[in-house]
């Protein structure tokens, strides 16, 4: 009997520590960080600005009509007639200038110390020698530079407005033309 009584009480005390170590088990899961989260929002309390007020639209009336257009590029108006951007008319013609520039050709250039000529070939086929300064095509356009390859030229022209305006072209070395038309008719 003492054994049985000594077999309880064991069996006893062995369920009491199942049932002690099995509750620390049973506990609040992650209250660790429970009880931390409670610490670090103690002090915080949410508050949200109101949004302001919108202010009504209000249009805006433009009374510009007689103004410049300012979607146009404005022109300056500087002493028009007065030694504005005009064409000298009054100088002598020069043989080239009875000639579209798209009819004149480049062939080649000739240089006497440090003075460069293009040698540009009018549609009759004779060669006229030309150097910065010189004037050629129909629109008063003068040569400006003068590269291996090719002439630059500014032009005045009349725009739609019938303000004269400068534009720059160029006339290009024949041999690079036709290298250039044989590249593109290869792709």
């Amino acid at each position: 009997m003492k054994s049985e009584k000594l077999m309880n009480k064991r069996c006893f005390g062995m369920s009491l520590l199942l049932v002690v170590s099995l509750a620390g088990c049973f506990g609040e899961e992650n209250s660790d960080l429970k009880e931390w989260m409670r610490q670090n929002s103690e002090g915080l309390h949410g508050k949200v600005e109101p949004l302001p007020a919108v202010k009504p639209y209000e249009p805006f009336p433009y009374n510009a009509s007689d103004a410049a257009d300012p979607f146009k590029p404005a022109k300056m108006d500087v002493a028009k007639g007065k030694g504005a951007l005009i064409p000298n008319v009054n100088r002598p013609r020069e043989p080239l200038e009875s000639y579209d520039l798209e009819k004149l050709q480049m062939a080649g250039t000739l240089q006497q110390g440090k003075t460069i000529q293009a040698l540009i070939k009018a549609p009759d086929g004779t060669l006229h020698r030309v150097r910065q300064g010189s004037y050629l095509g129909r629109n008063f356009g003068m040569v400006v530079r003068i590269g291996e390859t090719e002439v630059t030229l500014k032009e005045i022209v009349e725009d739609s407005g019938g303000d004269w305006v400068e534009r720059t072209s160029s006339l290009t070395l024949e041999e690079v033309e036709q290298n250039a038309q044989k590249v593109g008719q290869k792709k």
